[in-house]
């Protein structure tokens, strides 16, 4: 069910950023706020401004439905079947970040299909490490992993998605069963 409920992602990511302007900790609220509108107002403007009604609904839908595929693939071979830390879990922050992600091996073509994100890793401990730099990091970081003994997680894209998506059948065993979920 992963890949077909990640069709919604693109919505709810919509959703919860008019939800996010909300909480109290927003800063910036007004200009947030105006800025989710303009997009919206063009978005749909330049949709319905090109295309008959039905076909700018049928657009939107797709495009939306594709667009949280696409977010999904990217986001879901760096982190799912990882370990995943409790509050009494004490490591530091080198460990926390690299135990808890998986780099995703490639060329130049998944760098950018993938935003960098396929360096996981570097981008949680360098987060605001330009993209290009990544992967020049990747060699050094990698190497004092290995001089710590700290476990440092590469694989192929085909070979993450296979991994995330046991690791989710594996922990969606009890709903299938109907037995209650470990907790």
């Amino acid at each position: 069910m992963f890949f077909p409920l990640l069709t919604l992602e693109g919505f709810n990511l919509h959703v919860s950023s008019v939800r996010a302007l909300r909480r109290p900790t927003m800063r910036h609220r007004a200009v947030e706020a105006s800025l989710l509108a303009v997009h919206a107002v063009l978005y749909v403007g330049a949709l319905f401004a090109v295309l008959s009604p039905g076909k700018a609904v049928v657009f939107l839908l797709v495009h939306q439905a594709i667009f949280g595929v696409y977010l999904g693939c990217t986001f879901a071979p760096n982190h799912k079947g990882m370990p995943m830390l409790r509050g009494e879990d004490k490591l530091d922050f080198l460990r926390r970040q690299v135990l808890t992600s998986r780099n995703v091996r490639g060329g130049v073509v998944l760098d950018v299909v993938l935003g960098g994100l396929n360096y996981q890793i570097e981008h949680h401990l360098f987060p605001s490490m330009p993209m290009p730099n990544l992967r020049r990091a990747q060699p050094i970081v990698r190497a004092y992993c290995e001089e710590l003994g700290v476990d440092y997680l590469e694989s192929g894209l085909v070979s993450s998605y296979a991994q995330a998506l046991r690791h989710l059948h594996d922990v969606g065993a009890p709903l299938r069963s109907g037995s209650p979920a470990a907790g």
